[in-house]
């Protein structure tokens, strides 16, 4: 059976990466007790679940809130996720096995496809692909440490649907850096796998940068 407070934590996480509770909205332990039809025991541990993986924040005396970014924190938060993305690309070229580097290829026909413009357009779905073409460098990587590190800093761009801020120009560079990336690892050439993707992560901050420049400011930390 599951557990309260895993069910608390499975609705709330899909309710925050599906814009149910947009960055800067607050959450009350008694609504969403209620919601969930739970007591605020497993609410609070819930939240201090998703407070570890950076989609929360717990205030002292005020309760919990869906963090909210300043174009600095998207900076520093990029940055990090560029070094850590990088490090496990690097470790993966050399342990991945082929048929996870098959698997990538077939995502990237996936989100190409999906990415495709038109009525049939599915942009939350590249998002779902996107995750698992990185989950299985970071798999891969066999670092528990790195993967733990990288969990806090790569919930960001689910939560503020990065997709949808991308041109088509984006798109396009983000999906060569794709394909590039699988050369480099059937290549298992870690220092290119590397490059590869920093560009990549750089090129994903610039976007969110840009973003935040043009489009009504994000919500900020207290």
């Amino acid at each position: 059976m599951v557990r309260a407070v895993d069910r608390v934590y499975t609705r709330l996480r899909a309710d925050i990466l599906d814009g149910v509770h947009p960055p800067g909205a607050r959450i009350g332990e008694a609504e969403l007790a209620e919601a969930t039809g739970s007591s605020r025991t497993p609410v609070r541990e819930a939240l201090r679940k998703l407070e570890v993986e950076g989609l929360v924040e717990i205030l002292p005396h005020r309760g919990a809130r869906v963090p909210g970014w300043t174009p600095d924190d998207l900076e520093e938060i990029y940055d990090l996720r560029m070094l850590l993305e990088a490090a496990a690309a690097r470790r993966a070229a050399d342990r991945i096995e082929p048929k996870d580097i098959d698997r990538m290829a077939e995502l990237c026909d996936l989100i190409e496809e999906a990415a495709e413009p038109g009525d049939a357009q599915d942009l939350d779905q590249v998002a779902e692909l996107n995750a698992e073409f990185h989950g299985i460098v970071r798999a891969a990587a066999a670092s528990a440490r790195l993967v733990s590190m990288l969990n806090t800093v790569t919930q960001l761009p689910l939560v503020m649907r990065t997709f949808h801020r991308y041109s088509p120009d984006d798109l396009g560079r983000s999906f060569a850096h794709h394909r590039e990336l699988v050369t480099a690892l059937r290549a298992g050439d870690g220092t290119w796998a590397e490059s590869v993707t920093r560009a990549h992560v750089l090129a994903a901050k610039a976007v969110l940068l840009r973003a935040a420049r043009t489009e009504p400011a994000l919500p900020e930390h207290d």
